[in-house]
C-alpha cells in the first residue's frame, strides 16, 4: 500500500510540473505547419518577411473561401474582433519589416515592422499592414491600427503550391513585387524604395564617421551621384572635399576629373575642361583609359578620342593602350585608322576574355561598324 501511494504521488508531482511548463519547450509549430522568413534587398534597404506555413495537405479546390483562408471578414470566436481579416499564414502574425520608407502599389509606408493581413476575395484581396504586428494572428485585429490598404488582383497559378510561400519577383533596381502563393493562387503586391534617396542620406551619415577621413570616400560618394544623375549639387560638395578638405583633401586624378564630371553634368563645360587640364597629366594608364571611357558612354566621342591619345603618347604599344586608340578612333568614325591599333593589341591580350572582346572589335571595322557598339 505504501508502495503504491508512493507512486501515486511522483505521478502527481510529475503531472503538476507537466501541466506549469507546457509551452516552455521549443517544439515544431503546431498543426504540421512550417516557420519561415524571407528577405530581399533593394538597394540599401532591406524587406523581411516572418511567417508561418500552412500545407494544402489534400485539401485542393478547398483551400480559398472556406475557413482555410475564408473571403472578406469573420467572426474567430476568440479574441476581441469580430470581423477579423484572414492572417496570410498560420499560427502567430505573419509580419513584415522595411528597413526603410517604402512605396506599396505607389503609396506611401514608413519604415517599421507592420502585421500583414488580407481580406481575401475571388478576384482581388485588400492587403492590409498594421501596426500591431505583436499579436497572436488576427483575433485581436482592429483596423483603427491600420497603417495602410492596398488592393490588389488575385492570379491564377498552373501548378499546386503545396506549402505557403512568400517571394520576391519582378525584382527591378528600384523594387520587388511580394508575393504570396498558395494552392493555385498568387497574391502579388509591389514594394518600390526611393533608392537614390535612401543611399545618398546612408552616405551622409557615414561621411560623417570614420569613412569621411578619406578622399577616396567623398569621391566614391560623388560618383554614385554622378553615374545615377542625382543630387549633382551634393556631388560637387563631395567633390570639393575630396580634394580640399582639411588633413584629408588630395589634388590628384581621380578627385579632380570627379569633380570635372560633376560640372560637365551641371552644364560648367568651362570650368570642367579646365579642370581636365589640370588632372590629366597626373593620370596613371589606367586611370586615363578609364576616364576616356567614361566620356565615351557619355557620348563625347572627341573628348575621349583626346585623352586615349595623351594615354597613348605617355604609354605608347601597351595593350591598354592600343585598345583606347582603337576604340577613340573608331568613336569619331575613323575606322581605317582605328584597325591597326587593336590588330596590335590582339597578341598583348593578357587573357583569353581581352583576346575575345579584341577580336570582336577587330570583326565590328572589318564590317564598317564602331568598335565601341
Amino acid at each position: 500500500m505504501k508502495t503504491n501511494s508512493l507512486l501515486a504521488g511522483i505521478l502527481l508531482i510529475l503531472t503538476t510540473f507537466t501541466l506549469r511548463a507546457q509551452g516552455r519547450l521549443t517544439t515544431a509549430p503546431d498543426g504540421g505547419n512550417k516557420k519561415a522568413t524571407v528577405s530581399e534587398q533593394i538597394g540599401i534597404s532591406t524587406v523581411t518577411i516572418l511567417y508561418n506555413r500552412p500545407g494544402v495537405k489534400g485539401r485542393e479546390g478547398k483551400i480559398w473561401g472556406t475557413p482555410v483562408a475564408p473571403y472578406g471578414l469573420t467572426d474567430p470566436g476568440f479574441g476581441t474582433s469580430k470581423a477579423a481579416p484572414w492572417r496570410a499564414g498560420a499560427n502567430e502574425n505573419t509580419t513584415i519589416t522595411f528597413s526603410h520608407d517604402v512605396r506599396v502599389e505607389g503609396k506611401d509606408l514608413p519604415a517599421g515592422t507592420y502585421g500583414l493581413f488580407m481580406i481575401l476575395g475571388e478576384s482581388e484581396t485588400s492587403v492590409i499592414f498594421s501596426k500591431n504586428s505583436t499579436s497572436w494572428g488576427s483575433f485581436y485585429y482592429e483596423p483603427s491600427e491600420d497603417a495602410l490598404r492596398v488592393t490588389v488582383r488575385n492570379q491564377p497559378l498552373d501548378r499546386s503550391v503545396e506549402w505557403l510561400k512568400y517571394e520576391f519577383v519582378d525584382q527591378t533596381d528600384l523594387g520587388a513585387t511580394v508575393a504570396l502563393l498558395w494552392e493555385k493562387r498568387m497574391i502579388p503586391f509591389r514594394v518600390e524604395v526611393d533608392v537614390h534617396k535612401i543611399q545618398v542620406a546612408s552616405f551622409r551619415n557615414e561621411l560623417r564617421n570614420s569613412p569621411g577621413f578619406t578622399w577616396q570616400s567623398f569621391v566614391q560618394a560623388a560618383g554614385y551621384c554622378l553615374q545615377n544623375k542625382t543630387d549633382l549639387e551634393q556631388a560637387l560638395a563631395w567633390a570639393d572635399q575630396g580634394i580640399s578638405a582639411p588633413f584629408i583633401g588630395q589634388k590628384n586624378f581621380q578627385t579632380l576629373s570627379t569633380k570635372a564630371l560633376v560640372m560637365a553634368a551641371l552644364n560648367r563645360q568651362t570650368e570642367a575642361e579646365a579642370l581636365m587640364k589640370e588632372a590629366v597629366p597626373m593620370g596613371n594608364m589606367n586611370e586615363l583609359h578609364q576616364y576616356a571611357r567614361t566620356l565615351l558612354q557619355q557620348k563625347r566621342a572627341k573628348e575621349a578620342y583626346e585623352v586615349f591619345r595623351v594615354n597613348y603618347d605617355k604609354n605608347p604599344n601597351q595593350f591598354t593602350t592600343n585598345v583606347g586608340m582603337g576604340r577613340g578612333l573608331s568613336a569619331i568614325g575613323d575606322y581605317k585608322k582605328a584597325l591597326p591599333y587593336l590588330q596590335a593589341a590582339l597578341p598583348q591580350a593578357p587573357n583569353e576574355l581581352n583576346r575575345s572582346s579584341v577580336a570582336g572589335m577587330i570583326q565590328k571595322l572589318q564590317e564598317g561598324k564602331d568598335a565601341n557598339m
